[in-house]
C-alpha cells in the first residue's frame, strides 16, 4: 500500500467490539448471545445483519473517535437494540483502549 493510501487509514480511533448480550424470539440473521463483531477502522470482523449494522453504526463511529455519552455508567460501553421489536437482539458496544497495533 502506498504511503498516501496508508495515511488515509492511519487514525487514532479505538477498536470497537460489539457483542450480543441478549436475544429473544427468533432472530432471522441467527444472532446468538456471545456473538462478536470487531471494528478496527479498516476491517469489520464477524457477522452482523445489515439492519443491526446500519442502525448501530453511528454509535460505533462516535465511540471509535472518543465520544462520551453522559448517560452511560461506563464511558466505554453502550448498548444498542436491534430494530426488530418482535425478536429483539441487544448488543453491547465496547470501546477498547489498547495500544494501536502495527500494520
Amino acid at each position: 500500500m502506498s504511503d498516501l493510501k496508508r495515511e488515509c487509514f492511519d487514525d487514532e480511533g479505538a477498536t470497537i467490539v460489539v457483542e450480543v448480550i441478549q436475544q429473544e424470539g427468533t432472530c432471522t440473521a441467527g444472532h446468538r448471545v456471545g456473538d462478536q463483531v470487531t471494528f478496527d477502522g479498516l476491517h469489520v470482523r464477524g457477522r452482523l445483519c445489515i439492519h443491526a449494522l446500519y442502525s448501530m453504526l453511528p454509535k460505533v463511529f462516535a465511540l471509535r473517535y472518543g465520544a462520551q455519552f453522559p448517560w452511560l455508567r461506563d464511558k466505554d460501553v453502550a448498548t444498542h437494540a436491534c430494530p426488530d421489536a418482535f425478536n429483539p437482539v441487544v448488543f453491547q458496544i465496547r470501546r477498547r483502549r489498547d495500544e494501536p497495533q502495527e500494520t
